[in-house]
């Protein structure tokens, strides 16, 4: 039986507030195989961002374990090429059009020649830009900025996807078309989807979901 993608252990996360001290996750569990795609659901400030971050290196857990693959490497390099991320907020950079935004993924791996450029201008074209990869992220409206952000965080094919709340700042249409989008790609590219969400039918459009409240994360 080979390896889960994302293998979770026991991951605990306490922060100081002044005097007091937060227990944001207690004793989180998550294993995720390939292809899989796991929604979590919560209210605000039960964990969930915290967990993502802890999922993708960005933070260390005070207790508990992480595994991509069997392997304790969360490292910036490996990360690079094991996950993409899609956020709320987009994140791109204004001074880059959207081709370049989406090159920016394979510039952390220091492969921006003729082959990445091809992907890029393939994968603009598989979220429905093909005509407006030479737009900086101004001249783009929400949702095709979140598109963008789909296509960078596809560009070096990622065994994961993470994505917080990724429909969070679109309306309604925009945000089923994106989470839809979101769904067709990771099935396409073979890849694992975790999806943090508010939105109860965005959730039940996972094969598996989980609920976080109070720092503890559970099946539904």
């Amino acid at each position: 039986m080979s390896e889960p993608i994302l293998q979770a252990t026991g991951l605990s996360k306490t922060y100081l507030s002044g005097e007091r001290r937060l227990e944001v996750l207690r004793g989180v569990e998550l294993t995720v195989s390939a292809g899989e795609t796991v929604s979590i659901r919560g209210e605000s400030g039960s964990g969930k961002s915290t967990l993502l971050h802890l999922i993708a290196g960005l933070d260390k857990p005070d207790t508990g374990t992480l595994a991509w693959e069997g392997s304790a490497d969360t490292g910036a390099a490996r990360r690079a090429r094991f996950l993409g991320m899609v956020f709320q907020s987009f994140y791109l950079i204004p001074e880059l059009d959207a081709l370049g935004n989406v090159l920016m993924a394979a510039r952390m791996l220091g492969k921006v020649d003729a082959a990445a450029r091809a992907r890029a201008a393939s994968l603009l074209e598989r979220v429905g830009l093909a005509e407006r990869g030479h737009h900086l992220p101004a001249q783009l409206s929400g949702g095709e900025r979140q598109r963008v952000a789909i296509a960078r965080a596809l560009m070096n094919s990622p065994r994961l996807l993470l994505a917080d709340e990724p429909t969070g700042n679109l309306d309604e249409k925009t945000g089923e078309s994106i989470l839809e989008l979101l769904l067709s790609v990771a099935a396409e590219q073979g890849a694992a989807l975790v999806l943090v969400t508010h939105n109860p039918a965005h959730a039940a459009r996972a094969s598996r979901r989980m609920t976080m409240h109070a720092g503890v994360l559970s099946d539904v």
